[in-house]
């Protein structure tokens, strides 16, 4: 009983100081260092689209080394950064992809979901939390969204590497341009955990935010 109790307590601490108190952004934080590493989720088709149109205004040289995170089977994202990084920066390396199980697959039956999420969750694990344990390494300085679902998993294991102070990415979810009066169902599972959520309608920036993810609208951004 006790230690239930004692165990109830510090998860109500742990949540209370990640999402009441003010913190600070690490972005902010280390304002001398002249680069930052940057983490972008490439969830195929039109949210590839728009997620390279967001990196593509950015300078290189200020946020490196880059890491896209690509969904398993997408060969064209994969296609798509490697032009992307051609074109910016001939010949530089300072980037790498990641291939992510997706949390669950087109017509993928509702049944076996919560497999694959668990799978993705795990895979997602790996790659985020076991460096951030291991040598202290954080995975990304700042970790840029935009759906689909599968982005969810990042997010979660962000938060779990928060939660027994690791090293974890600040958020930055971009509602796609294509939603206008609503947001997205990513979006939405999203909305609450989002350092910073931004929209690119102003309708949107309405949405009252359930948690540190307010709605901001930056115009367009793509």
């Amino acid at each position: 009983m006790l230690l239930s109790l004692i165990a109830s307590l510090f998860v109500l601490y742990r949540l209370y100081t990640i999402f009441c108190t003010p913190h600070t952004s690490t972005l902010r934080k280390d304002s001398r260092q002249s680069t930052r590493s940057l983490a972008v989720f490439l969830g195929s088709g039109g949210h590839t689209t728009e997620a390279l149109a967001l990196v593509s205004s950015l300078d290189f040289n200020k946020y490196s080394p880059r890491t896209y995170i690509i969904s398993e089977g997408d060969s064209l994202s994969t296609k798509k950064a490697i032009a992307l990084e051609n074109l910016k920066n001939p010949g530089n390396t300072e980037y790498r992809l990641l291939t992510m199980p997706r949390a669950r697959r087109v017509h993928q039956s509702l049944v076996s979901t919560p497999f694959t999420a668990l799978y993705s969750l795990v895979w997602t694990l790996r790659f985020m939390t076991l460096p951030a344990i291991l040598s202290k390494r954080k995975f990304a300085d700042a970790l840029v969204i935009n759906g689909p679902g599968t982005c969810v998993a990042l997010v979660l294991v962000a938060y779990f590497n928060r939660f027994w102070w690791l090293e974890s990415p600040r958020i930055i979810y971009v509602e796609s341009f294509a939603r206008v009066n609503s947001l997205s169902l990513s979006g939405k599972l999203v909305q609450p955990l989002a350092d910073r959520f931004l929209v690119q309608w102003p309708t949107l920036a309405q949405t009252e935010g359930l948690g540190i993810g307010t709605p901001h609208y930056r115009g367009w951004l793509v």
